[in-house]
């Protein structure tokens, strides 16, 4: 993909009225903040960046040209009208050529998973991975093929080939990918469990108290209708 490049003015005033008549005529406050600490504030064409950026990540270095001068960045964050989705204010990161530079790069799985086709569900909890790599040897994705995942197979990070000079900062041993048994099987087979221990005559669960009047293990339970032995009788009145 080629490098997307933007054109920019410099932006003399700030203030959130500045910012009220520069959204006005249908640009974007911004700001260029670089590595030294300096930043740049600059305004766009709001048309122009939304149809530029369409479908980049926080990975791609774009190209902003401001009257003549270049800078190579990151689009950090870009601040929205949460009712119109209107862009009120993008920030952006200045990399430098030859500068070694730590970014978090997007995971796209594609295939379908052998243990999808027998049944198992797919899950996906990892999105994307930081890496440390020069500005050009930086991935704008990593793409990913999953369709060797049998059930109760997993992948790791350590798993995804990188291109050389990218070296990888998060964990190796995090889970990218993994397939499970489908839970409708778990269920059907705590049914079948709970079945089981209910039919009739099934031995009681271990360390359950025996039933009301149960003997206790070991020992016969007294015959039905055999009397408790009687109360020893009173002497009768006046003997002795």
């Amino acid at each position: 993909m080629s490098k997307v490049t933007l054109q920019a003015k410099n932006r003399q005033k700030s203030g959130s009225a500045e910012s009220r008549r520069v959204r006005r005529s249908g640009r974007i406050p911004a700001v260029i903040y670089g590595r030294s600490g300096k930043s740049l504030s600059i305004d766009l064409d709001a048309i122009e960046f939304s149809r530029g950026t369409k479908g980049i990540s926080e990975s791609t270095i774009v190209k902003v040209d401001v009257e003549g001068k270049s800078y190579d960045a990151f689009v950090k964050d870009t601040q929205r009208n949460i009712i119109d989705g209107q862009i009120l204010h993008i920030d952006f990161y200045e990399v430098e050529s030859g500068v070694i530079l730590r970014a978090k790069v997007s995971i796209h799985l594609h295939g379908n998973p052998i243990g999808v086709r027998d049944g198992g569900i797919l899950e996906t909890p990892l999105h994307e991975i930081e890496v440390e790599c020069l500005p050009k040897d930086l991935p704008e994705r990593i793409e990913v093929d999953i369709s060797g995942l049998k059930i109760n197979q997993s992948l790791h990070v350590r798993d995804i080939p990188l291109a050389a000079g990218v070296r990888l900062i998060s964990g190796a041993d995090k889970v990218v990918a993994l397939v499970k048994f489908a839970k409708a099987e778990v269920a059907a087979a705590t049914a079948v469990d709970a079945a089981a221990a209910a039919a009739p005559g099934a031995a009681p669960a271990a360390g359950a108290a025996p039933a009301a009047g149960a003997a206790p293990a070991g020992k016969a339970a007294p015959a039905a209708g055999k009397a408790a032995p009687a109360a020893k009788a009173a002497p009768a009145a006046g003997k002795k």
